[in-house]
């Protein structure tokens, strides 16, 4: 026994291994192998309660996001149709200062206010269904959470848990529903359509005295006051222009006419005989010419600043009555001599029959007074001053006919133009109280805008617990290891929303406002106009306003350029600078997915404690019980809301239709709400 060594059961003479080490190395080698296995296997089971906590955290969450979404969509069509409203009550504004518009503009203005009163009415229900649909979330919430652990579950694992959101309670606030003060623009809009039809009425008369103008100076044919100037008195070029239509003529270019032409017939004026009588004829009319260049110089044609015309274009006498009403009949320009029985007048100084010595001169109403005498040689009076104007006056070869005309027209254009100014006076201030109510209307839009601040706004906190008692498999542990269990264990999590950078909220209105169009609920006779300028507004509620400014111009602009009138374009410029100016702020409407945090980020929000709060939510969970149940004992009371089933958050009024489409909500399910 003294020989023998303390190893040889291991190793042998030859110092190499005994077939007992090798047995009992791999025996050893396989225990180690299973051990691993099972600790694995408990390990990863173990780790996988953390993912079931983050599962249900970001379902909690997914709720709360798709509930911000419908809010979301709600204030866009609130607002997008309150803008529409006031956009068109803007564009009838603007359509009732087109002169002859007025009723066109009325029947805006009227379509305007069906959808401000349904803009009203849709607010005050999308308040109530919101409201009434944030009572459900935290429900939802649990109720999805609790679903997502459950599915989690298999074999002999078992969960227990579900999310919280934070805040518990809403702290939002709905006012979406304020009163616009539309009484004003209505009233203005009927004011100015009245003032509009008396614009209009002025406006015809001012263009038919205007081409009535026009046609005696320069359009008629084959005669008017052109050619009468170019054959009577040889005018021509910059002295004779001719205008091809009344809007390149005015009456001022009629008096100018007038004014080179007497003073070409003064300047040329000579007796066409050798005889008394000629020069009787020839003194008639120089003095009348002389006169009627005195008076057009004396006229005038003058813009006033409310846009009427002030014209002065003298009225020239036409017989023998009218000489006797004007200058000529009184002036003192007649040469008189000394006869038998008293003074003589005459027509020219070296009269035949003055044989007397000179006596001064005197007027021809001097002979009808008796205060002088008819020379019986020339026999020159008022009748011969009087047939001067009236043998150009009576008759179409003679320049005063047409001018005639043309004093008659201008008189029926100041009468209009004064008539249409006072119209356009009363439009813009109309207008100018319009457009006051039409910028308050749009700062109450953008002023008026919900505050969400739903249950999960904070986000929402996952607590969950798997049971203990699970055994591993047999499979994992082998035959050399002895049985194991797996152990109880916790996890929470927490998942707020975060914006999805590649989403565009134009998207996601564009395809609400799809699903709105291809409802049954619409018919035949929808406003086009006003569809479509509520979609327009709608969609660029998520892209962002700052194509507001180009939809209300393309509203807001009076169409038909220069038919629309100045009052119009006036108005619609102002409209457009409260718009300019406005500066509303569009909401995010990109969609919100939720995202794993850290719970303490949740809880900090919520106002609640660190390490301590998580830990008073682990130990409270209960190992099983109904979503309510777990819900309570996280310290969530939930409210009797609904939680599944169908919820109708408003019903949604289709401008210009009188129909509505209702907006439910399914609740229950994965995918609620």
């Amino acid at each position: 026994m003294r020989g023998t060594r303390p190893f040889s059961t291991f190793r042998d003479d030859e110092g190499g291994y005994t077939s007992v080490s090798v047995a009992l190395a791999l025996l050893l080698s396989l225990a180690l192998v299973f051990s691993a296995v099972g600790a694995g296997w408990v390990l990863s089971r173990s780790a996988d309660v953390q993912e079931v906590a983050d599962a249900a955290a970001l379902a909690g969450s997914n709720v709360v996001g798709a509930y911000s979404t419908i809010a979301q969509v709600c204030d866009a069509c609130v607002l997008s149709m309150g803008l529409a409203g006031v956009l068109t009550l803007g564009t009838g504004l603007v359509t009732c200062a087109v002169p002859g518009l007025g009723a066109a503009g009325l029947r805006i203005v009227d379509a305007a206010l069906e959808v401000l009163d349904a803009r009203r009415d849709f607010a005050s229900s999308v308040s109530e269904g919101l409201e009434r649909l944030e009572l459900a979330v935290p429900a939802l919430v649990v109720a999805n959470s609790y679903a997502v652990v459950e599915a989690n579950e298999g074999g002999d694992v078992s969960y227990a848990g579900c999310a919280i959101p934070y805040p518990l309670e809403s702290g939002s606030s709905f006012d979406m529903a304020g009163e616009l003060d539309d009484a004003g623009m209505e009233e203005a809009a009927r004011e100015m359509a009245e003032a509009s039809d008396e614009a209009k009425e002025a406006q015809e008369a001012a263009d038919a005295a205007l081409r009535e103008g026009w046609l005696a100076d320069c359009g008629d044919e084959p005669r008017c006051m052109r050619e009468r100037a170019a054959a009577l008195a040889g005018l021509s070029g910059s002295e004779n222009p001719d205008y091809a239509s009344p809007e390149e003529w005015s009456f001022g270019a009629a008096l100018e006419r007038a004014r080179a032409y007497y003073a070409r017939r003064l300047e040329a004026e000579a007796p066409e005989g050798p005889g008394i009588e000629a020069r009787v004829d020839s003194a008639a009319r120089s003095r009348y010419y002389r006169h009627a260049l005195d008076e057009v110089r004396a006229g005038w044609c003058r813009q006033e600043a409310d846009g009427s015309v002030d014209l002065e274009l003298p009225e020239l006498p036409r017989n023998t009555e009218e000489t006797r009403a004007c200058e000529l009949y009184t002036e003192r320009v007649w040469p008189c001599s000394e006869g038998e029985g008293g003074r003589v007048l005459h027509a020219v100084a070296d009269c035949p029959g003055a044989s007397g010595l000179a006596s001064g001169v005197d007027s021809l109403q001097a002979i009808d007074v008796g205060r002088v005498r008819r020379c019986r040689v020339c026999q020159f009076d008022v009748v011969d001053m009087g047939r001067v104007a009236a043998a150009s006056t009576s008759i179409d070869n003679g320049f005063e006919h047409y001018w005639d005309r043309v004093v008659e027209a201008s008189e029926d254009y100041e009468r209009a133009s004064r008539e249409l100014a006072r119209a356009q006076g009363a439009m813009r201030d109309a207008g100018e109280e319009g457009a006051e109510g039409f910028g308050e209307a749009l700062d109450l839009l953008a002023a008026e805008r919900p505050r969400l601040l739903p249950p999960g706004a904070y986000g929402c906190v996952a607590v969950v617990g798997r049971a203990g008692g699970t055994q591993v498999p047999s499979a994992a542990l082998g035959p050399w290891v002895g049985g194991a269990e797996l152990p109880a264990g916790a996890a929470v999590s927490g998942a707020v929303l975060a914006p999805d950078s590649d989403t565009d909220g134009g998207d996601v209105l564009s395809s609400f406002l799809d699903g709105v169009a291809g409802s049954d609920s619409l018919a035949a006779g929808v406003a086009d106009s006003v569809l479509g300028l509520w979609g327009d507004l709608l969609v660029s509620y998520g892209a962002g306003y700052g194509d507001l400014e180009e939809l209300a111009a393309g509203a807001l602009e009076p169409s038909g350029e220069g038919a629309s009138g100045p009052v119009a374009s006036w108005l619609s410029g102002l409209l457009l600078d409260v718009v300019d100016g406005l500066g509303l702020e569009p909401a995010d409407m990109r969609l919100r997915k939720p995202v794993l945090t850290n719970t303490q980020n949740v809880l900090d929000q919520a106002g609640l404690g660190g390490v301590a709060s998580v830990r008073e939510l682990v130990e409270g969970l209960p190992s099983s019980g109904s979503p309510e149940d777990l819900a309570r004992a996280l310290g969530a009371q939930l409210s009797s809301g609904a939680s599944e089933g169908t919820l109708t958050v408003a019903e949604l009024p289709i401008p210009g239709t009188g129909l509505s489409v209702p907006l439910t909500v399914e609740l229950g399910g994965e995918e609620a709400p």
